[in-house]
């Protein structure tokens, strides 16, 4: 009886969360207002780009992660069944994320780590879009407990936990604890890269300005993730096989189209390039801090080199 009541709190509580946690989330939520002449250029106002559907950790990068390494604590302290899906991505952001799927009783919760040591604004970044939030002093002295979030930092890095609105206070507390003891464990290596991907790396890194510190390439059920980032700026390309629409298509007013692909699009206000040819769908984004205009001139520049691939 308690295991049931406890669940139907649980699924109670999930109705009330939006539904759907993406990954890519805008940094403020207001309409995009027309520049008058001779106002400056649209710039990205995203945390995070756009990615291709399915990404939950049922594919991608193998290998140390927080997810699976707490679902046993989880099982006994919650008195609920707790599972992990195996793999991990990385939203490609500002703060770049590596990113787990918990599963609490069938329930996503998703786990994100900064791939690079946190900056001194990443906690507040990771709440960009909350309407409320409050000390969560049982996780740290810096914890944050918002309507869909947690964030705290652990070590050099800094951690959010999302859907966990989902959970009673209690819940979301014994998940953050969890995941706090087992980040140092599951820090991964800032530089995982893909030999598919090299040919794009100095179009990439002359767009982020220096050298790479973050490299994170993989592949998603066959297709291909490259990213390449700093402190300041990401890129990311991102191939999909198999997605029926362009999402961004159907916006109102109809994004730029693309001298590329069939279709393809410019959306500057998210810095982002995506085009189709037959069955895959290519998203190239990237994001600067302080944000500023990427020209499609650019976004094209990075993505040349691998259309062999990407046409084949």
């Amino acid at each position: 009886m308690r295991r049931t009541g406890r669940l139907c709190a649980l699924t109670c509580v999930l109705a009330l969360v939006s539904s759907g946690c993406s990954v890519a989330r805008r940094a403020d939520g207001t309409p995009s207002i027309p520049s008058p002449p001779g106002a400056p250029a649209v710039v990205p106002t995203v945390i995070a780009p756009p990615q291709a559907q399915g990404l939950d950790g049922t594919a991608g990068a193998p290998g140390p992660q927080v997810c699976t390494t707490i679902t046993g604590t989880l099982t006994a302290s919650l008195h609920l069944a707790v599972t992990a899906k195996p793999n991990t991505w990385n939203d490609g952001g500002l703060p770049s994320m590596d990113l787990c799927t918990l599963l609490v009783e069938g329930w996503p919760v998703t786990i994100g780590v900064t791939a690079l040591p946190r900056q001194s604004d990443s906690l507040d970044r990771l709440l960009t879009g909350t309407s409320s939030r409050e000390r969560l002093s049982e996780v740290g002295p810096d914890a944050w407990i918002a309507e869909s979030r947690i964030v705290f930092s652990v070590g050099d890095r800094a951690v959010r936990i999302t859907r966990t609105s989902a959970l009673d206070r209690a819940g979301a507390v014994a998940i953050a604890v969890a995941a706090r003891d087992a980040v140092p464990k599951a820090v991964r290596n800032a530089r995982q890269s893909d030999a598919a991907c090299q040919v794009s790396t100095p179009a990439a890194e002359r767009f982020v300005g220096a050298r790479a510190q973050l490299r994170r390439d993989y592949r998603m059920n066959g297709a291909l993730t490259c990213i390449w980032g700093t402190y300041d700026a990401t890129v990311s390309i991102v191939e999909a096989f198999g997605q029926q629409t362009i999402p961004e298509a159907r916006r109102v007013p109809p994004p730029h189209l693309a001298p590329i692909g069939r279709p393809g699009y410019y959306l500057p206000g998210e810095g982002e390039l995506v085009f189709r040819h037959g069955r895959r769908v290519v998203r190239v984004a990237g994001l600067t801090s302080p944000a500023r205009e990427i020209p499609l001139e650019t976004l094209l520049g990075i993505v040349g080199p691998l259309l062999p691939l990407f046409l084949r």
